[in-house]
């Protein structure tokens, strides 16, 4: 499960999307999330799904790439799902069995959400699959640098948030080693119950955070031997232009979600 976990990382390639301005990327991001939450109705969100499965098909990722992304929440849409099909009653009854209410509007909240997730999660993961750490980190700067006038560093804030994104990879890979070198002594961590597997955890978690403070101190010592300034007086070897085609993207955006609201006004 752990391997599933690909948020973070970057994918080269020379699709429409990779050449799109990252600033224009992280800001259309920002509209696909609200277009996202915008459906009322089938058709809306029907919309939306046909928008992305577009977007997919320009980034040419490969479709097991996409389906990895969503493995690790799984269970959390499945939760949602069955909480959405036992606690939503409207519509006609289905089942009736003492505390269980299974109702045709449940069924169809709980899709309804389900897919809704599902897209979220693949729109929000071609950022990171379609944009390096160093572009992202630009963009974040940028769009942040109104901060200045309130006396603060954007720089500072887009290296920790992109160092934190860049370095989730890292550490979902050293936590399998440990679990693995845990095992091979032993260890037990898939048997007993809930309060067992907590346990076993720990000694899983104590070499984790003694392996992350090593790598947050090497990294430190390694900016300050190269004598990074908080991004003072720093310079870029490639600067940030938008193009034609950003404002397409752009316009494109605000298209489908002006469709969307007039599906929900008449639909």
């Amino acid at each position: 499960m752990l391997k599933d976990i690909t948020l973070g990382q970057y994918f080269p390639g020379n699709s429409l999307l990779h050449r799109l301005d990252p600033r224009m990327k992280l800001t259309l991001t920002m509209l696909f999330i609200v277009l996202v939450f915008l459906p009322q109705n089938w058709y809306a969100l029907g919309l939306v799904l046909l928008f992305l499965g577009v977007v997919v098909a320009l980034s040419r990722l490969p479709v097991n790439l996409l389906w990895r992304s969503m493995k690790p929440v799984l269970f959390i849409v499945a939760f949602t799902a069955v909480l959405n099909v036992l606690y939503v009653t409207d519509g006609t009854t289905l089942v009736q069995w003492r505390f269980i209410h299974i109702t045709t509007g449940g069924l169809e909240n709980a899709a309804f959400i389900a897919v809704r997730i599902f897209s979220l999660i693949i729109g929000s993961s071609l950022l990171t699959y379609t944009t390096t750490p160093t572009a992202l980190t630009d963009a974040i700067e940028r769009l942040l640098s109104p901060l200045r006038l309130i006396k603060v560093n954007p720089h500072e804030l887009a290296m920790m948030m992109t160092i934190a994104l860049r370095f989730i990879p890292t550490l979902m890979e050293e936590t399998d080693k440990i679990m693995s070198a845990q095992k091979a002594r032993g260890a037990d961590m898939e048997s007993g119950g809930l309060l067992s597997r907590v346990k076993a955890l720990v000694p899983i978690l104590i070499p984790l955070f003694v392996s992350s403070f090593r790598r947050a101190y090497d990294l430190a010592m390694a900016m300050e031997c190269r004598c990074y300034q908080g991004g003072e007086g720093r310079t870029r070897m490639k600067q940030l232009h938008t193009a034609p085609r950003d404002w397409v993207a752009l316009g494109v955006y605000l298209l489908v979600g002006a469709g969307i609201v007039l599906i929900n006004i008449f639909l």
